[in-house]
């Protein structure tokens, strides 16, 4: 049985014009080349799988490479290129910084630096640079300064701020882009017409997404996804591969909770646990969906920032009519808390009903406006001072009144604090002749004014307290 080679080797950029999301330092680093300001050395830096090493074993390639392009794309085919691509060639050097990160290694480098070179440069790529010691760094800094004529030092690392500023002062630094998911979703696609292999465009999406602007990992899950499928890929297989729940499972929250059926709550907790979905990915979709819905509210359904089909833009435009900006925004901000707390918790089951208890009660909610809204028509109320309690507005004062003369902030969700309210005593009816008519007549509305003010400092002492 021949050796597999995974799509991630595979499919690797050779070439500069195979590079993707990285426009702008491919062109920097051609146009160094055609100008020949080429420097002694290069700090590469970005996240997992967007082209570090990559872009440093190209270079490598093109300044090495005995037929170089017009356009300074190496021809892959000379022996110097072949040999670098094999990993054999003896003037482009590959070390692990990770697992030689000592001053011995350094000091191996810069004894063997001043040795002949058979290509036109030799070069050290240094891959995650950051894990060297301060020893090893301290050791570098002379050569890195000034060395032979004909050696270049290449440095790849995800973690530049643990490279000490000497180093970095003496490298030309790129800063490497996240691949954005439209790009992904065509290399996957290009990927899949190599191999042979149908995918659905709903599965490449979900995939990308998954990615995180990670190349090198949405091809890995690609690779795992061609595994388990042998027919045509469909977003569910990738559903089930990922340990993701379908769509709906959100869509039937928001639905749950307009409701007030909270029982559903319950239902989907024993659902995920039952297919041993990963609690953490769970909680990422459900922060992804409320993130779709605040994007329709605020640019609409058609934004460019939302990748989605019209079937899934239509469920969340009505989605969006369930909930305020300021529900998705508190919704979101508790979902990212919940979701650290999710990874310490010995009661998983249990946190993971609380949190859609949460979400669904968040219908039931009075929010600060509301309150603010409230308390300035009742107090305008007052200040009209009113001849009967008749005038005042009935539906707003049995918004916040119950048959209970003791309510509680458990009302309003926030407070397990409890607030007395005297029930309203009947007062006779008094002419404007009574001396006493004018304290008659105000109290009864601020009995309530002032209860409702309770009620919102309650509020507003939750709000406080949560952030």
């Amino acid at each position: 049985m021949s050796d597999y080679q995974v799509i991630a080797r595979k499919f690797r950029p050779q070439t500069f014009k195979d590079v993707i999301g990285q426009e702008a330092i491919v062109t920097t680093l051609k146009n160094g080349m055609k100008s020949k300001r080429l420097a002694q050395a290069y700090l590469f830096s970005g996240s997992r799988g967007t082209g570090k090493t990559t872009l440093a074993r190209l270079l490598a390639k093109a300044l090495n490479c005995q037929q170089l392009s017009a356009n300074f794309e190496p021809c892959n085919q000379c022996s110097a290129c072949r040999e670098i691509m094999s990993g054999m060639s003896l003037d482009v050097l590959e070390i692990d910084g990770a697992s030689h990160r000592g001053i011995e290694d350094i000091r191996q480098i810069n004894d063997a630096v001043g040795y002949a070179v058979s290509g036109h440069y030799k070069i050290y790529i240094i891959d995650e640079v950051h894990m060297l010691t301060k020893e090893a760094f301290n050791a570098l800094l002379k050569t890195l300064e000034e060395p032979p004529p004909k050696v270049k030092f290449f440095f790849a690392t995800t973690e530049p701020h643990k490279v000490p500023t000497t180093i970095l002062s003496r490298c030309q630094r790129f800063n490497l882009n996240r691949i954005s998911q439209p790009l992904i979703v065509t290399k996957l696609r290009h990927i899949a017409s190599e191999l042979g292999v149908r995918v659905e465009d709903d599965a490449l999406r979900l995939l990308a997404q998954r990615a995180e602007g990670g190349l090198r990992d949405a091809e890995s899950l690609f690779d795992q996804i061609l595994a388990f499928e042998e027919g045509c890929v469909t977003i569910d297989s990738v559903a089930a591969i990922l340990g993701l729940m379908p769509r709906e499972i959100y869509f039937a929250i928001d639905k749950a909770g307009k409701e007030g059926q909270f029982v559903k709550a319950f239902e989907i907790t024993h659902r995920v646990f039952s297919e041993g979905k990963d609690l953490s990915f769970f909680i990422e979709g459900l922060i992804e969906h409320f993130r779709h819905i605040l994007l329709v509210k605020v640019s609409g359904v058609n934004s460019s920032f939302m990748t989605l089909t019209e079937s899934e833009k239509e469920k969340y435009a009505h989605a969006a009519s369930l909930y305020s900006r300021e529900q998705c925004l508190d919704l979101i901000e508790y979902l990212i808390e919940a979701q650290n707390h999710l990874r310490t918790t010995a009661f998983g089951k249990v946190a993971l009903e609380t949190i859609l208890l949460h979400v669904m009660r968040s219908h039931f909610r009075l929010s600060i406006e509301q309150l603010v809204r409230h308390l300035s028509e009742l107090e305008q109320l007052v200040n009209e001072k009113s001849e009967s309690p008749a005038s005042v507005n009935k539906p707003l004062l049995e918004s916040f009144t119950t048959e209970d003369p003791t309510p509680t902030s458990a009302d309003l969700g926030r407070n397990q604090k409890t607030i007395k309210e005297s029930p309203i005593p009947s007062q006779p009816t008094t002419s404007k002749s009574d001396p006493t008519f004018a304290p008659q007549e105000v109290q009864r509305p601020m009995h309530v004014y002032d209860t409702l003010m309770h009620f919102a400092a309650v509020e507003l002492e939750g709000k406080l307290q949560k952030n």
